[in-house]
């Protein structure tokens, strides 16, 4: 699959078929994510890839979100930030955040790639999730993301059309300059 059609192809899915995807398809993706690019290459990401009922029911509770326990896998995006703050400083965490970010769209693009499917939770209890993973309190969640083979296709929405996102030069200009060469 090319890229352009990764990007355009890929959406929120919240239905599974009951077909359990090949675990390590996902290490796939994991392995794509980690090549994502970190500040001083300070890999801060950690991943826990669950395949456990009873920790993704409970899981499914801590983000409030049904969905979630029909997941055959969930991956758990975490981050230790204690080497880019020896580093960093007050920036670190804005350098986590954006490799997280980063690592996670490699992820999911390559999750779409492969045939897989997911939603990107952001809402969760985290002293919850942090106890049922056994994840230590210095450890950030950046996300969960229930994998599966979407069940049925759903019509995705529209995106805002670029001229309505997009300026030139100052925020709110949606013109470009017209350049005149100086030389004629």
């Amino acid at each position: 699959m090319k890229l352009d059609d990764a990007i355009s192809k890929r959406h929120s899915v919240r239905r599974f078929v009951e077909k359990k995807p090949n675990w390590r398809t996902i290490i796939e993706a994991i392995d794509a994510a980690s090549l994502a690019p970190s500040a001083g290459n300070i890999q801060t990401l950690k991943f826990i890839l669950v395949d456990e009922k009873e920790k993704i029911e409970k899981i499914a509770e801590a983000c409030q979100q049904d969905f979630v326990k029909d997941a055959h896998f969930l991956v758990v995006f975490c981050s230790d930030s204690s080497q880019a703050e020896r580093m960093y400083d007050e920036r670190a965490l804005r350098y986590v955040k954006q490799q997280a970010g980063a690592a996670i769209e490699n992820f999911l693009l390559k999750l779409t790639e492969l045939g897989l499917a997911t939603c990107w939770i952001g809402a969760f209890v985290d002293d919850q999730v942090k106890d049922i993973l056994k994840i230590p309190s210095n450890i950030e969640v950046e996300g969960i993301f229930p994998i599966g083979i979407e069940l049925g296709k759903v019509k995705q929405k529209t995106k805002k059309e670029l001229s309505g996102i997009m300026f030139f030069n100052n925020y709110g200009n949606k013109f470009m300059k017209k350049w005149i060469r100086s030389d004629t």
